[in-house]
């Protein structure tokens, strides 16, 4: 059975779901790219790569929240960036370092690419996480 999951606190996407949960043995949730985007889709950080990265960790965590889950229990992670600057790309990641994505260390992969979905958008980020059973730690 696969639950798919929209966060009540964060804009609600066109055509997908924020997360998708599927329960076989252990529950794991397939987010849908993180953007920076406000709970009124107003983009956040307008040209500023690393206030937007800010705003997607913000955003991935009520995502991942909104499924039972948190950023210490992401197995997997991509990082878009549109820049081909490597200076660009690790302002980045250092956000990403910094927040609890870190925590993990779960797999994740750091691309500069041309474009993404809204206008004006530098950062998007896709996880795989495990939705914990109430009670238990992993």
């Amino acid at each position: 059975m696969i639950q798919r999951v929209t966060a009540p606190t964060l804009f609600p996407p066109p055509t997908y779901s924020h997360a998708s949960v599927v329960e076989a043995g252990t529950k794991l949730a397939f987010l849908a790219g993180s953007v920076p985007l406000d709970a009124d889709g107003n983009l956040v950080g307008e040209g500023d790569p690393v206030r937007q990265a800010e705003q997607v960790i913000a955003n991935l965590e009520e995502q991942l929240r909104a499924v039972g889950s948190d950023l210490g229990h992401v197995l997997s992670s991509d990082v878009y960036v549109v820049s081909s600057e490597t200076a660009v790309l690790s302002a980045v990641w250092e956000v990403v370092e910094a927040s609890e994505l870190s925590a993990g260390p779960h797999s994740s992969t750091l691309l500069g690419v041309a474009c993404l979905g809204y206008t004006g958008q530098l950062v998007e980020i896709t996880a795989t996480a495990v939705v914990p059973q109430e009670g238990t730690q992993s």
